[in-house]
C-alpha cells in the first residue's frame, strides 16, 4: 500500500511541473510564431478603440484568487459597443492574444477552465470547487463547445439568466471532467481542436 501510495504522490508532483513546462513552452514558441500576427491585430484594435489596445480586467484564478488578465479591446469607447473590426477580432479569437503573457507568467495555462469574473468560479461549493486548484486556460472543452457564446445569448430573451442556469452549469461539469482527466495528451488534442473550431466558425 504504501509503494502504491509513493507512486500516486509522485505522480501528483510531477504533473504540475510537467503541465508548466509545457506551458512555457509552447507559450514562448506562440509568441514568436504569432508575433507579427499579434502585432497586427494590436494595430487594429488601437485604431479601432483610439486607445493603447489593450484591455485589462480583474478575473478569478486559481485558488479563487483574483488576477489580471490581458486581452486586446474590441468595444470602442465612445459608442460602448462592439465594432465590426472589434467583432472579426472576437470571432478568430485574435483578442485572446495577450493572454499568452498571462501563460508565461503563471497565472494562466494553456488549457483549463476559461477564467471569469467575480461571482461565478469563486463561489461554487462541494466537489465542484475542485476546478479552483486548476489555474485558467486559454481553452477549455466548454471553450470549444462554446466557441460562438456571445451569439448564442444574443439570442435569448434573457441573456443572463440562460447564462447563469444554462451555459455556467455545463461549463462547470465539462471544467469538473477535466479536473479529473487532464492528460498532456488530452491538453494536445484540446488545443488542436481549438485550432479546427475557430477557424472553421
Amino acid at each position: 500500500m504504501k509503494s502504491g501510495d509513493d507512486h500516486k504522490n509522485k505522480k501528483s508532483l510531477k504533473q504540475p511541473m510537467l503541465k508548466r513546462t509545457f506551458d512555457l513552452f509552447f507559450a514562448s514558441i506562440s509568441v514568436l510564431l504569432l508575433l507579427p500576427l499579434f502585432s497586427f491585430a494590436w494595430l487594429l484594435a488601437c485604431m479601432d478603440t483610439q486607445t493603447n489596445g489593450i484591455f485589462i480586467q480583474k478575473r478569478i484564478g486559481r485558488y479563487g484568487k483574483p488576477f489580471l488578465i490581458y486581452k486586446l479591446r474590441t468595444i470602442q469607447p465612445k459608442r460602448a459597443e462592439i465594432s465590426n473590426i472589434g467583432s472579426f477580432l472576437r470571432k478568430l479569437k485574435l483578442d485572446e492574444l495577450p493572454q499568452l503573457i498571462n501563460v508565461l507568467q503563471g497565472t494562466m495555462s494553456m488549457v483549463g477552465p476559461r477564467p471569469d469574473i467575480a461571482g461565478y468560479y469563486d463561489v461554487l461549493e462541494g466537489e465542484e470547487r475542485l476546478i479552483l486548484n486548476l489555474k485558467p486556460g486559454l481553452t477549455s472543452e466548454a471553450a470549444i463547445k462554446y466557441v460562438n457564446e456571445e451569439t448564442l445569448l444574443k439570442q435569448q430573451k434573457n441573456a443572463l439568466h440562460y447564462n447563469d442556469t444554462v451555459l455556467f452549469p455545463d461549463k462547470v461539469q465539462l471544467n469538473l471532467a477535466y479536473y479529473y482527466n487532464h492528460t498532456f495528451f488530452g491538453d494536445l488534442k484540446i488545443i488542436w481542436k481549438t485550432f479546427l473550431v475557430v477557424f472553421k466558425s
